[in-house]
């Protein structure tokens, strides 16, 4: 009596294989993709906290400060402390005279960037206005 052993077959090994390297691929493409978002998520949520910072800050500032074009805003050592924020991330602020306004109005914007997970460079920007008087003069006066 002839006894046959069942097992896999070569074409099944191979098969299978296959199957198991697509899936692998697979699963490092998304795995990568979802390092990329957490990586976006995170950056953006230091940049609106290093933004909210300077943005209070700048409502402390005189108005002669606030014009002051030699005033180059620095990210808070809370912050810069940290060698992955420090390093990476620039903060840059730019004002410009509101028309209408006979130079009594500016507009503050402030900036930071940084090079994403991916190499791209991401900016993400706040922007205020900045009135001679202080706010409630200029929106209570006729």
């Amino acid at each position: 009596m002839i006894r046959r052993t069942r097992a896999f077959t070569l074409v099944e090994l191979a098969m299978a294989v296959i199957i198991l390297a697509l899936a692998l691929t697979t699963s490092l493409t998304a795995m990568q993709s979802a390092f990329l978002q957490f990586d976006t998520a995170r950056n953006l949520e230091i940049a609106a906290n290093i933004l909210q910072c300077e943005m209070e800050k700048q409502r402390l500032l005189t108005w002669a400060e606030v014009n002051n074009a030699g005033y180059v805003p620095v990210i808070d050592p809370s912050f810069a402390r940290n060698p992955a924020i420090g390093g990476r991330f620039t903060l840059s602020r730019t004002v410009a005279a509101v028309a209408g306004h006979y130079g009594q109005m500016v507009q503050v914007t402030l900036t930071v960037s940084w090079r994403s997970y991916d190499g791209r460079n991401v900016a993400r920007r706040y922007t205020t206005h900045y009135t001679q008087g202080g706010l409630y003069e200029h929106l209570y006066s006729p």
